[in-house]
């Protein structure tokens, strides 16, 4: 195996024996082979496009499929053989509608013919042949772009299947991800058309978080500032980790009545926010981290436990009997919930003793979206001019279990008392329940969402700077990020794309980023490797 899609890879290298995730050689050849698959199906959607013959079935299953790819999604082997040999299937159909309205079916690429073999071993070994070494690109500058593109297009995929679930889609989306699936088999791009396909993803990234922005508030309203307890309420309890917010309200809907809080974790916590999903009375609180204790917080929780997508590593405490999962999510011997039917979560949930007794921890707030700072962005622009608010900081990213990350734990710890830190996604568990106090009424600490939500950060961003009347890299705005996987990616391209500079990333920058890459991102966008709180914050502030 070689895979270096995170940035906990090993040695900074590149995870060659097991992945330092948890996923093993058979699942990482497994998913190279369904990525090389789908290939061969964006093909013929490509070609498709071109006489009137768009496929939405092919559309669906492919940002569907591909999320199945990100770290930390599926680690379970004979998932992945439905899905490979439906894509191919997928293919042949459609190469079918292709001929029959004239387009090309003749292709040379060997993903458009390519035959699964019957077996998981032979699949496993077909996977070992087509992985990110096989990629045709001498030119290493080339090649890193190649993997920024598929990486960035993975993210996308997920954002575009969570935005789909709730009804919100864009077949430009769609037609993006078809070319720029089948770009990564050509061999006649130049560097430039690297660049601009790398460019480009970032932008169609920013139409696929606008989309699911529009999904998750048109179904479930625009967040509100709402106070989430971190202790337990006695009762039978499920806890949520994820990112789905489907999954949520039906799990809601199915316990009503039935005497158990739902509690969530992780990326889940900002859901509370929603009006649709606060509505429900079990809807109880947030129970844990992201990473930091997450086996030993899986392992103590009393009840079950149902995992909606990634950001979690594989917990030793899957194998408790008390972890579900749904939708992509996947690990051998775990039991997988299908159609949304709950009742084996709830039937476990039941039987498990759940907290004995009340208890009382602290409370921290959600619900910072665009809708509610811009709701009160006369307050900030006036304590901006009045000096009251020297800085805005978005302290944001992924988590992840490598040392390095306690940085950001310091970093806010240390923010002058004059600044704000806006934050979203995982990364904020780190100091998600720090007490920063206030500035002019609003607080120095504002959640803005799951790591999605972004798209509510830049928005507030360009109001901001539109306010002002200059541009968003002339705000006295700081972007302190954290990476881990796919969808950070394609966060960072977005941010790229729209020209904002001046970022700083870690803990790590990305192994698949060559030196030639590099310099080029530092002397258009100068961004920065994160080093150490105190330097940084000098630099920033003076």
């Amino acid at each position: 195996m070689f895979c270096y899609q995170c940035e906990q890879t090993a040695k900074g290298e590149g995870c060659t024996k097991v992945g330092v995730c948890g996923k093993s050689d058979d699942v990482s050849a497994l998913q190279d082979l369904l990525a090389y698959a789908l290939k061969g199906l964006a093909l013929f959607a490509v070609e498709g496009r071109k006489v009137g013959v768009n496929d939405h079935e092919v559309n669906v299953f492919t940002v569907q499929a591909l999320f199945s790819t990100l770290t930390n999604v599926n680690f379970d082997p004979a998932r992945f053989v439905p899905l490979v040999n439906r894509t191919v299937a997928l293919r042949e159909s459609l190469k079918a509608k292709v001929k029959a309205a004239g387009g090309k079916v003749e292709l040379g690429e060997e993903a458009a013919n390519f035959k699964p073999e019957t077996t998981l071993e032979g699949l496993v070994a077909q996977g070992g042949k087509v992985g990110l070494k096989s990629y045709p690109a001498a030119n290493p500058d080339i090649l890193s772009l190649k993997h920024t593109l598929l990486f960035g297009i993975k993210g996308i995929a997920a954002y575009a299947d969570h935005a789909q679930i709730l009804g919100q889609e864009d077949d430009a989306v769609y037609a993006f991800v078809h070319e720029g699936l089948v770009a990564t088999l050509r061999e006649d791009l130049q560097l430039n058309d690297w660049l601009g396909l790398v460019l480009k993803c970032g932008e169609v990234n920013l139409r696929t978080m606008e989309l699911l922005d529009a999904a998750n508030t048109g179904v479930y309203g625009h967040p509100v500032p709402t106070k989430v307890p971190l202790g337990a309420k006695k009762g039978k309890a499920i806890l949520v980790s994820g990112h789905d917010l489907k999954d949520l309200e039906e799990l809601l809907k199915q316990t009503q009545g039935k005497g158990i809080n739902v509690y969530t974790h992780g990326e889940m916590l900002p859901t509370h926010g929603y009006p649709g999903l606060k509505k429900y009375a079990n809807f109880y609180g947030h129970y844990g981290t992201a990473w930091q204790n997450q086996q030993k917080e899986f392992s103590a929780f009393p009840g079950a436990i149902l995992m909606t997508t990634n950001c979690i590593q594989r917990p030793q405490a899957a194998y408790t009997g008390n972890i579900f999962t749904t939708g992509l999510v996947g690990w051998p011997d775990v039991p997988h919930v299908s159609n949304r039917d709950f009742t084996p979560v709830i039937e476990k949930a039941l039987a498990l003793p759940g907290f004995p007794a009340d208890t009382n921890g602290k409370e921290v707030m959600v619900g910072f979206g665009r809708n509610t700072i811009l709701g009160v962005a006369d307050k900030v622009i006036a304590a901006v001019k009045n000096k009251d608010i020297r800085h805005f900081f978005l302290v944001a990213g992924c988590d992840g279990a490598k040392p390095g990350r306690n940085y950001y734990t310091e970093f806010v710890e240390k923010v002058p008392k004059d600044c704000i830190v806006l934050t979203l996604a995982c990364g904020k568990f780190r100091f998600f329940d720090k007490d920063l106090g206030t500035i002019g009424g609003l607080p120095r600490l504002m959640d803005v969402g799951q790591c999605n939500d972004a798209y509510s950060a830049i928005q507030v961003a360009v109001a901001l700077a539109k306010a002002f009347g200059v541009g968003v890299n002339d705000l006295p705005l700081s972007m302190i990020l954290s990476w881990y996987e796919q969808k950070a990616v394609a966060i960072l391209l977005t941010l790229l794309a729209l020209g904002i500079k001046n970022i700083r990333l870690g803990p790590s920058l990305p192994a698949f980023t060559s030196p030639n890459v590099l310099d080029v991102l530092v002397k258009n966008y100068n961004i920065k490797p994160i080093t150490t709180p105190d330097a940084d914050l000098k630099d920033i502030l003076g």
